[in-house]
């Protein structure tokens, strides 16, 4: 006893905070989820015979995304820019025929599809169009046959999964319905950016497309709207989805904030809200979400923690703290590379930003498959999770995440590991000078101590 406040004196007089994280090997949780699917896919040359090298494949494939959605890849060079994903690039004279293979053009999108495959990441292809920023608008205003326009999805889904006009057999699983047409309600007539209609006009689109989809491909995942963020737009769209009886296999939904814990209480609202209409089993999608602290005079503030190591920080802890909510996927946006929502990539170089290792540590805590207990102190700042392997490897993730930059005492984190044998363990640590550095800890009554910046990210690997 006499040590133990020795040593709690000695930390606090060296300006030292201290917390514990408790790790129960034997109580499994479930398994690890898919939290670390981006937006977009790799960057790298384009075109043929294009000399300027630079991409980012090999760290990309490391990261073990397990899902990259295409919405946006139009804005991107790298993918094709506006001849890439948009139906509008695909199917780009609305006149013609939806089952003329010659009416289509794919030529762009199967080459950029096929990139992101190669690293071994799942498409989740967005059926819609990127967002439009400018004074005319050209792509997301109301199709003009809701039925056509439906049968020209079908008809995308029926290339890249069945082979139709020179396609292929990709089995691309998850097909999402537009996006964010909830987001100009109030100007959808004066100066939209995602749907120039009115909200019963994507209902009908929405309606229409969906059944059709669903009875042309009873095995595959449709959903949507993919919701920037308005929740009474929201309930007005399940309420008319089970009106109409219209299936959904996911509902996805969107968020920008500076705090895990609001991202893990909407998704917790979010399948409440699907529940109270009946789509008990349909899942939840979070496929975007990035640290946003404004979009006016904070806005640059923002991009510049998002490349940092308190963008790392925060996304590690939106990643634990949503695989302890209902949500079953997280897309972080953006990994496009002219975008300055990535958070992974360097603009410039292609090479891995902080942020990149808190995606990699993830893909390792997936790896191991079982999601065990992991309790950190019930404080704001600190998030816990752990997995294990069959092989008995254990690796407990743990992120100190801190909105406030007037914080700058660094923690000691005791990570107490039942059925850890004491010895030596790697831990590897993001901080302000570390990416993802290798460094060893003592274990001593299954206790290893690290200390952690006011934003920071560690991983320890035990054996058990």
């Amino acid at each position: 006893m006499k040590r133990k406040i020795i040593t709690l004196v000695a930390l606090l007089l060296a300006g030292f905070a201290c917390a514990d994280v408790n790790v129960n090997p034997d109580k499994v949780l479930g398994p690890i989820k898919p939290m670390n699917g981006v937006n977009n896919g790799p960057g790298g040359p384009y075109g043929l015979g294009n000399s300027q090298i630079r991409d980012n494949f090999d760290d990309y494939k490391a990261a073990k995304i397990p899902f990259a959605r295409t919405h946006d890849a139009a804005f991107s060079e790298c993918y094709g820019s506006e001849h890439t994903v948009d139906i509008t690039a695909i199917f780009p004279d609305f006149s013609k025929k939806a089952d003329d293979p010659t009416a289509y053009d794919f030529a762009i999108t199967d080459w950029y599809l096929k990139r992101i495959r190669q690293m071994g990441t799942e498409v989740f292809f967005r059926l819609g169009q990127k967002i439009e920023h400018h004074v005319k608008k050209y792509g997301i205003m109301p199709p003009a046959d809701f039925k056509k326009w439906a049968k020209v999805c079908e008809h995308i889904i029926r290339h890249y999964n069945e082979g139709w006009a020179d396609g292929h057999q990709w089995n691309i699983r998850y097909w999402e319905i537009w996006n964010e047409a909830d987001l100009d309600v109030k100007t959808w007539n004066t100066n939209p950016r995602t749907w120039g209609g009115t909200e019963q006009q994507f209902f009908e689109l929405y309606t229409i497309t969906a059944k059709h989809l669903k009875k042309c491909f009873p095995n595959l995942h449709i959903g949507g709207p993919a919701l920037a963020g308005n929740e009474q737009w929201a309930d007005r769209f399940l309420a008319h989805m089970a009106k109409e009886k219209v299936p959904m296999d996911f509902f996805s939904w969107h968020i920008y904030t500076t705090d895990p814990k609001k991202i893990a209480a909407k998704s917790e609202r979010m399948r409440t809200l699907a529940d109270k209409y009946g789509y008990e089993k349909t899942e939840t999608i979070l496929n975007e979400w990035n640290y946003i602290r404004g979009w006016t005079d904070d806005y640059p503030y923002s991009l510049k923690t998002v490349h940092g190591i308190k963008g790392a920080a925060f996304t590690a802890a939106t990643m634990i703290a949503c695989q302890n909510t209902p949500v079953d996927i997280l897309m972080y946006y953006d990994a496009r590379p002219e975008t300055p929502y990535n958070g992974l990539f360097d603009f410039y170089t292609f090479q891995p930003l902080p942020a990149y290792y808190s995606f990699y540590a993830w893909s390792r805590l997936a790896g191991l498959g079982r999601q065990v207990e992991a309790k950190a102190d019930e404080e704001d700042d600190l998030y816990a999770v752990a997995a294990k392997g069959d092989d008995g490897t254990l690796r407990v993730m743990v992120a100190r995440y801190n909105e406030n930059d007037n914080i700058n005492r660094p923690k000691n984190v005791k990570i107490h590991m039942a059925n850890v044998k004491d010895g030596e363990v790697t831990a590897h640590m993001v901080s302000s000078v570390k990416l993802y550095s290798e460094t060893i800890l003592s274990v001593k009554n299954g206790v290893a101590s690290v200390k952690l910046e006011p934003n920071a990210v560690v991983v320890v690997e035990a054996k058990l």
